[in-house]
């Protein structure tokens, strides 16, 4: 099952998910709309609802931890309740941008590569980055958040140079122009 907006909001009441995660959830889900929206306007292939549901129910692993793991965890539960493998698979592998095999075994996950493959994974991906709490900002802040946390900031670079040539245009300014209601 692909969940439509209010089973998603079911499932992160059933599993303990607060206003606050609720709300980012939704923020980044109306960012990768925008997206996504985008790619189908465009003619390229997109299955917008599995995007959708996955930003949507991105964060729903924080109910149990607040570390990297949330991706992981968050996958878990809804591999549990029956959720389709693609959006199972946008939550697991959208944390940072994208985690290596290696990376993750030295970070306590199962060695797996977590990276983003597919177009609905890296949306949901770069949408997360775009959004703090519920407020979407420019892309630069998270990109000095990775530089005081030491993470890789060329990866996260390459995930939003790689989504604008996917897409043909920077992903970043498409999403301000349609909140702001331009395009």
């Amino acid at each position: 099952m692909k969940p439509s907006e209010e089973e998603a909001l079911r499932l992160h009441r059933r599993h303990g998910s607060n206003d606050a995660i609720i709300r980012h959830c939704r923020t980044v889900a109306m960012v990768a709309a925008i997206l996504g929206e985008e790619f189908e306007r465009r003619g390229k292939e997109i299955d917008i609802k599995a995007t959708i549901a996955g930003a949507l129910l991105h964060d729903i692993g924080r109910n149990r931890v607040q570390t990297v793991r949330h991706g992981l965890e968050g996958s878990l539960i809804l591999e549990k309740e029956g959720i389709d493998e693609s959006v199972v698979q946008i939550v697991r592998r959208h944390v940072g941008a994208g985690i290596s095999a290696t990376e993750a075994k030295e970070l306590g996950l199962p060695e797996h590569d977590y990276f983003p493959r597919t177009r609905e994974q890296i949306i949901v991906c770069f949408a997360d980055k775009m959004v703090d709490a519920d407020i979407v900002r420019p892309f630069e802040e998270e990109v000095r958040r990775f530089e005081k946390k030491g993470h890789d900031v060329g990866r996260l670079m390459a995930l939003k140079r790689n989504l604008g040539a996917d897409l043909g245009t920077d992903p970043e300014a498409l999403v301000f122009d349609k909140i702001k209601g331009t395009s």
